[in-house]
């Protein structure tokens, strides 16, 4: 009896999918209508969120489409994954997106990518190269950008509206017969229109438009977590903000630029998630752990998201080196545990290489700071990292740049 009782007790499936709606800073996603996204916050969340990295430091990013799309496949900032701009030329692989991660410990599952721009598959995903362990992406749906035939440009860029439909078709399409484990969306139209009309009517429109084709997309999982055993996980997403004086462009630094927002269906939002001020960096980490993904220690070292939901140890992590001993500090979200401090005077993970990483001490985690000494190895730069029970968390120490 009890065998044939664990046999018809099956586990729900998890699958997760991720979309990007390029260009939409979060003061004008509140103020356009949105049933769809505000239908699926509702089961979850909306959170105000950023890109850039952090400004004037180390880890400054460009808020530019491609850096943010990579910001959030690996969840690290630029100063890692090296993709600079849309031009994608020498992506660090090192740092392993979502998919590589998921591939790596789940071969037989399926990824799927459904996107107008094929460089999102091809150079940032990177389905094939060795470089990623010649990741293949099993399903796919993308490229569009290069038929001019079925879409044929014209002045007012209504040929990429059809091509996010068309996208759209297909995800959604995919989703209900084959249910790709872990899947990307991309949409392009809200940005044209942006960069195109800045704050305008147009581009008011083309957010509603958006918001129509996520709840297609919305309306796919529906059907199969209620005629499947699934249990879907949802983020919807922007790569960038927009400039304050006009709404067209986008790249520096200004809060407007770097401002994002996020939509999930995730239910258990940490306080991390719920105090402080999310990045397009958390949501892979968040990802990953709704998908039972057991990260190897030398990719947590250098992941600079934090979890989203459920439980989490530290966040925040500050460090300052001070003749021959760094300053440490940071916020306590569990205080019933110890925290360890590593430190790393070499960055040789950039190349592939392992990194020296020396433990430093170990101390209850709502001390929340420490002074640990590194006058055995010096050196100008260090890789300081926190891990806690729950999550672990990085920052680097920099030589100052002289300006």
């Amino acid at each position: 009896m009890l065998q044939a009782f664990a046999g018809n007790a099956q586990q729900r499936v998890k699958k997760a999918l991720f979309i990007i709606a390029d260009g939409i800073p979060a003061d004008v996603i509140e103020k356009v209508a949105t049933p769809n996204l505000n239908l699926i916050a509702g089961q979850g969340k909306y959170l105000r969120a950023h890109v850039g990295g952090e400004k004037d430091g180390y880890s400054q990013t460009p808020t530019i489409s491609a850096v943010g799309y990579n910001s959030l496949l690996t969840g690290t900032w630029f100063n890692k994954h090296n993709v600079a701009d849309n031009d994608i030329k020498a992506p660090n692989y090192h740092y392993p997106t979502i998919f590589r991660l998921f591939k790596d410990q789940y071969p037989d599952k399926k990824i799927a990518v459904f996107s107008s721009w094929l460089d999102n598959r091809i150079k940032l995903v990177g389905d094939g190269l060795a470089a990623t362990n010649n990741l293949k992406v099993d399903l796919h749906a993308d490229g569009y950008e290069l038929d001019t035939v079925n879409f044929k440009h014209d002045k007012e860029s209504a040929y990429m509206h059809r091509i996010d439909e068309k996208v759209i078709d297909e995800a959604s399409a995919t989703i209900k017969q084959s249910a790709p484990d872990l899947s990307w969306v991309y949409l392009e139209y809200t940005d044209d229109m942006g960069h195109r009309y800045g704050d305008s009517p147009q581009y008011y429109t083309a957010i509603e438009m958006m918001d129509k084709q996520v709840g297609r997309i919305w309306d796919a999982i529906q059907y199969r977590q209620k005629n499947f055993k699934e249990d879907w996980l949802i983020f919807i997403t922007t790569d960038h903000g927009r400039d304050e004086r006009t709404g067209k462009g986008h790249g520096g630094q200004s809060a407007r630029q770097r401002s994002t927002w996020m939509v999930t269906n995730a239910k258990g939002l940490n306080n991390y998630a719920k105090y402080y001020y999310p990045g397009i960096v958390d949501i892979m980490p968040s990802i990953a752990q709704f998908l039972n993904i057991d990260i190897p220690v030398k990719y947590k070292r250098e992941i600079d998201g934090t979890v989203l939901t459920g439980p989490v140890s530290v966040a925040e992590l500050k460090a300052n080196l001070i003749q021959g001993n760094i300053d440490v500090s940071w916020k306590a979200l569990s205080t019933d545990e110890k925290v360890k401090i590593w430190v790393s005077a070499v960055n040789n993970f950039k190349d592939g290489n392992p990194d020296d990483y020396k433990l430093l001490g170990e101390y209850p985690a709502n001390a929340e700071h420490a002074l640990v000494s590194v006058k055995d190895m010096p050196s100008t730069f260090y890789k300081v990292v926190i891990e806690g029970k729950y999550n672990t968390i990085n920052r680097w120490i920099v030589p100052e740049v002289k300006k």
